[in-house]
């Protein structure tokens, strides 16, 4: 795919919040800009969760990237999957969907691909404990979790129902403590009064963290007090606790002091840890690179590889100064490159570094109670989840976005009410159908028959 002539070629491949910040900065700019993201939408990824329990819809949390850019007439969109550079050649390698092979010339280039999921050399456990990444994953819990309350409902055997009502969360950082308050809000307040042969409110919320306290990272002092919401919630706190081993029946954990527990449950979620793509490291092989433990590309403080003044590397998939990997990063570094790679490609000198400037970073524990810290202040309570209530309110794309959101939280927050439960299983890796009929659902008419003592892979969808 070619620009037009004499225009300056821009690419940029990913579609988060950094590579949407620097297509907003150059769209008033004459270069031709090509935006590549596997996914035809921008997705507000710290809102996934309340996608996932029920909360919100995928569409309130995203939006599609042409709406986005409709007005930026010198953004083209193409949805591809990035999979390596031609440094030499200026070409960026990709792969459409279905699988054909496309490249796109660039003079400059913006990297904003993000990170994903990572368990630590264990990829194994993706098909068993799906992470938090992507719509898909949100959709994928939201079954595994109201799917569960269903068959622990149908079930006869006590064993059996206890394993369906029992969910471990492996990691503590803000997406597990999040969903799991929000599991344990969902059986103790949703469905309390729904189920005639279980007590919603009986399911156990494991969480397992390597660390000494959920949300270390905000200090101990919001760390303690997330801790005791936690437990007055209702979680289970396991910290100093390492998962050795996960399965379709469970996982085994070993504790600080090397005692190995094994928790039978078919729901373990992940929530620990993140990876740089493989396109980091296929950039980094084109460009001789260098690369952090988690495999985020090293850059100088003008966001570009060492060598490459060209190509520009911003938001998760970057490293510098351990800058954490969170949506202000993201969109400060997209701001900062679209400008920067507007002034080069008008044949401007642009030498102002960039500077990250902290907004604070905030975490829902439960209805009425969030911790924040913002601006050297550290609180929690009913004041720090306003403060959350507002923070993702502006973070969320577009106003019809942002007024369903309220809506939501509204109905959720107030009156107990998840209006966004739906969940399928015509969708099941079985060859015989989710009812052992062969087909995707019973037909019209047809007489349906529960299943006493259903597999595990029925709800929990083990191929991930």
């Amino acid at each position: 795919m070619t620009a037009a002539s004499g225009s300056r070629r821009v690419v940029i491949v990913g579609g988060g919040f950094a590579g949407l910040f620097a297509a907003r900065a150059l769209g008033r700019v004459p270069v031709q800009v090509t935006l590549i993201d596997r996914a035809e939408h921008h997705l507000f990824q710290p809102m996934l969760y309340q996608c996932a329990t029920g909360i919100l819809s995928p569409g309130k949390i995203a939006a599609p990237l042409r709406d986005l850019l409709k007005r930026h007439y010198n953004v083209e969109f193409v949805m591809a999957e990035a999979t390596g550079i031609d440094a030499e050649r200026r070409r960026v390698l990709a792969r459409r969907p279905l699988g054909g092979q496309v490249e796109f010339g660039y003079d400059y280039l913006i990297v904003a691909a993000g990170v994903r999921q990572s368990y630590f050399g264990h990829d194994e456990y993706a098909a068993i404990a799906p992470g938090m990444k992507t719509i898909e994953d949100a959709m994928k819990i939201r079954r595994r979790v109201f799917g569960a309350f269903e068959m622990a409902e149908s079930e006869d055997d006590p064993a059996t129902r206890a394993r369906w009502l029992t969910f471990a969360l492996v990691g503590a950082g803000p997406t597990g403590v999040e969903l799991a308050g929000q599991i344990r809000e969902v059986a103790t307040k949703t469905l309390r009064r729904e189920y005639r042969r279980i007590r919603p409110e009986d399911a156990r919320v494991l969480l397992f963290d390597g660390g000494s306290a959920p949300l270390a990272a905000f200090g101990p002092r919001l760390s303690a007090l997330a801790a005791r919401d936690l437990g007055k919630l209702g979680v289970e706190l396991h910290m100093g606790s390492i998962v050795t081993h996960v399965d379709p029946s469970g996982l085994e954990v070993k504790d600080h002091d090397g005692k190995v527990t094994r928790y039978d449950t078919w729901n373990v979620l992940w929530t620990a840890g993140v990876e740089a793509p493989a396109l980091a490291g296929a950039v980094a092989k084109a460009t001789d690179a260098e690369q952090d433990r988690a495999g985020r590309i090293v850059v100088g403080n003008d966001l570009s590889i060492s060598g490459h003044p060209e190509i520009l590397v911003t938001g998760d998939m970057m490293s510098l100064d351990k800058l954490p990997g969170v949506a202000e990063v993201a969109m400060q570094t997209g701001l900062y490159a679209g400008r920067r790679v507007g002034h080069l490609a008008l044949g401007q000198g642009f030498d102002k570094p960039f500077a990250y400037h902290d907004l604070g970073s905030a975490a829902y524990i439960s209805r009425g109670k969030a911790v924040v810290s913002a601006f050297k202040m550290h609180f929690g309570g009913f004041a720090g989840w306003w403060v959350w209530l507002f923070i993702h309110i502006g973070f969320l794309t577009g106003y019809r976005n942002r007024v369903g959101a309220v809506l939501g939280w509204w109905f959720a927050f107030t009156r107990d009410i998840r209006r966004e439960r739906t969940f399928t299983i015509d969708d099941m890796p079985l060859a015989e159908g989710a009812y052992g009929g062969g087909q995707a659902g019973p037909t019209e008419g047809a007489p349906t028959t529960a299943t006493t003592n259903p597999p595990a892979e029925s709800i929990s969808d083990r191929s991930g």
